[in-house]
């Protein structure tokens, strides 16, 4: 393990940092190792309110907007924000939520930075905002349950650079995922809040190669050794200090290693004294600006050890952190004179005296961008529509460009084409994009598009495997895309055939990542391959054990496997627990609606529908219990699901129909149903 430090003289720093309530921390003085640990636990657990799993989008806004780099109040997203340019997509918050995906930028969600399978989506843990970041759903699936280290072959890269694969770090082998370094420490941070908030309930915790079954360390020794040496590369920034402070108000608890950064070391880390403080940085100076930000540089600061990092102030106000001797500061308004200095930190948190301080005017811009023209679409399913353009001009450079639905702003990306993810079926939609430049000039609209995504049929997903990546005999995890789904697979190999290509696991998992409408048969053909016994597959539906399996023999076999119905946003996944290769090709299943709609199962008219016929859009349900009814589905007669309502009857018992034509359709929600007609 790297040399660590306590800090024992950095008391400026933590000041600048902490802005918990007074007494918050009483009875920490003089405590270290375990016991530190411990009485934090207490501290942050007594008086957290627990506000839902659903109430975590409701307080984002407050916690992860952005405010510190393009500072336009998006949401702050770990797996997609560029620290230093332009993002390469924007998440409006309360649009574009999961749902379903098979693209970055298709929506976001909610990230466990501990995956809640390790404790079983139980509360509180599950709704904990402190561990609980929004970020893209595609590259949330791309991480799946893999625990945070360093990546040495990566097999999946997404575009700000988080990266799935391989570990390198040493003492473990398995799949990680690691962040870009700005966020590292903030990652860090939360996985140690967790240990420690949660230490009394992690020996019932299934550990997922990161956690230990232990009140302390509570972390297996090498991820513990990733983190540690990750908190001190990434300093804590503003953005988590806004975040601590936001959740505080939202949740009543604090993440005590932002106030605190040098317990990070005094409870898991080497302790070695020192109070030196560097020397203060030299030479500061503006070598550029631009219509948003400056680059500096300056000369190093000398330690008596080493100096760690730099932290760099705009007009007297705290920034950002800089691991090197030059850094740009974004975010910054056009035409403005900003002054700057730096200051150097080393690992103890001993800081510098400050360095001399420089002044620098960003450019002035105000020429808007050309339009976007030949807006068209290229695809459409049952719940997207994929666009292309031909890009804007404009005097500087065009930085992104915003997709507007029925008028109201969706989201961005800095490509010419988009997929717009998590539509209604049969709906038409009307799409137009603007484009901006740096100085947030924006350019008149596009033409305007229309699009109907299509109806939901028997079918929701279906796959042959002839995308999956190029043929390789090495065990190693995959991920693809294929007729808009993203696909995931560890320990496996893509070289093996069956009724064509294949996808072969051994002791790991093949999953079909955010399936939109359910799934309730499913149909796949398996070999076993090379050597081996005749066993079985498990099902599993979003980290469930359905209790079904997938048989698997020497000779290939085609399974259809009845009755799963899970409804609703769905992970399938095949699981194999042993050594046998098994290749699976051809693998469908039907939407959830098929086996759904049969009301033989149901308690028939156990509720009311009024007025019946309908005539004005919206339907009055009365009956009992409908306080517990977590979604409602409405088909037509066919058979087929036209319209899904997520806690329906939250705040009354109405329900807006969505342009559905006339007809007879029928109301489930749980086990109940009740028909209506549509006049």
């Amino acid at each position: 393990m790297k040399k660590l430090t306590l800090l024992l003289l950095g008391f400026m720093f933590s000041v600048s940092l902490a802005q918990a309530p007074a007494g918050y921390y009483n009875g920490t003085d003089g405590l270290s190792g375990a016991a530190l640990k411990t009485k934090l636990s207490a501290i942050i657990t007594a008086g957290a309110q627990d506000h839902g799993y659903n109430g975590l989008y409701n307080g984002y806004p407050t916690t992860d907007s952005d405010h510190f780099y393009e500072k336009d109040g998006t949401v702050l997203d770990m797996y997609s924000e560029n620290p230093t340019g332009t993002d390469p997509y924007n998440f409006v918050h309360g649009v574009k939520k999961c749902g379903n995906y098979s693209a970055e930028g298709d929506c976001y969600n909610r990230e466990h930075v501990v995956p809640q399978s390790l404790f079983g989506s139980k509360a509180p843990m599950v709704s904990d905002i402190n561990f609980i970041r929004p970020t893209d759903g595609k590259v949330n699936g791309m991480r799946s349950n893999y625990p945070f280290g360093m990546v040495g072959s990566a097999s999946f890269t997404s575009k700000n650079g988080t990266k799935v694969g391989s570990s390198s770090s040493p003492g473990y082998s398995g799949t990680v995922c690691e962040p870009i370094d700005e966020f590292k420490g903030d990652i860090a941070r939360m996985i140690f809040y967790f240990v420690t908030r949660y230490e009394s309930k992690l020996s019932t915790f299934s550990t997922g190669n990161m956690l230990a079954n232990n009140t302390y360390p509570g972390l297996q020794t090498w991820e513990r050794d990733v983190l540690l040496t990750w908190a001190l590369q990434d300093p804590v920034s503003p953005s988590e200090i806004e975040r601590n402070n936001a959740s505080y108000v939202y949740q009543n608890n604090r993440n005590p290693f932002i106030d605190h950064p040098e317990w990070v070391q005094t409870i898991w880390g080497t302790q070695v004294i020192d109070n030196e403080a560097p020397t203060a940085p030299t030479n500061l100076a503006v070598i550029s600006t631009n219509t948003a930000s400056a680059k500096l540089s300056w000369t190093a600061s000398t330690d008596n050890i080493a100096v760690s990092y730099y932290r760099i102030f705009v007009n007297g106000v705290f920034n950002s952190n800089a691991p090197s001797t030059t850094a740009t500061v974004s975010g910054l308004a056009q035409g403005t004179t900003f002054t700057f200095y730096v200051v150097a930190v080393d690992a103890a948190g001993n800081v510098s005296a400050p360095s001399n301080t420089v002044s620098g005017t960003t450019l002035t811009d105000n020429e808007a961008p050309t339009a976007p023209t030949n807006l068209e679409v290229t695809s459409v399913g049952t719940n997207n529509v994929a666009l292309s353009w031909t890009a804007a001009t404009d005097n500087v450079e065009v930085t992104s460009y915003d997709i507007f639905i029925n008028g109201v702003l969706s989201g961005s990306t800095t490509d010419t084409s988009t997929n717009i993810a998590n539509l209604d079926p049969s709906t038409t939609y009307s799409i137009y994009v603007v484009a901006k430049d740096a100085a947030l000039n924006v350019s008149p609209a596009s033409n305007v598009v229309t699009a109907t995504t299509l109806a939901i049929g028997i079918n929701c997903g279906d796959e042959n495997f002839d995308s999956i990546p190029a043929d390789a005999s090495i065990y190693s995890t995959y991920n693809w895309t294929s007729n808009g789904i993203s696909w995931t697979s560890e320990d496996s190999r893509t070289d093996q055939t069956l009724n064509g290509r294949a996808i072969t696991i051994r002791n790991g998992f093949l999953t079909a990542l955010s399936v939109p409408n359910g799934i309730g048969d499913l149909t796949v053909t398996t070999q076993l391959k090379f050597s081996g016994s005749a066993g079985t597959l498990k099902v599993f539906v979003n980290d469930i054990d359905t209790g079904k399996t997938v048989p698997y023999s020497a000779t290939a076999q085609t399974t259809v496997v009845t009755g799963i119905n899970v409804s609703g946003v769905v992970e399938i996944s095949l699981v194999n627990s042993n050594s046998n290769r098994i290749a699976i090709d051809d693998m469908k299943w039907t939407c959830y609606a098929t086996a759904a709609v049969n009301e033989s199962g149901m308690q028939k008219n156990a509720f009311t529908v009024s007025p019946n016929p309908v005539k004005n859009g919206e339907i009055n349900v009365n009956g009992k219990n409908l306080n517990t009814v977590k979604a409602a589905q409405i088909f037509d007669f066919a058979g087929k699901l036209v319209q899904t309502v997520d806690e329906p009857f939250k705040n009354g018992n109405r329900i807006s129909l969505k342009n559905l034509p006339k007809g007879m359709y029928i109301l489930k929600a749980g086990n109940q149903s009740a028909k209506f007609l549509v006049q």
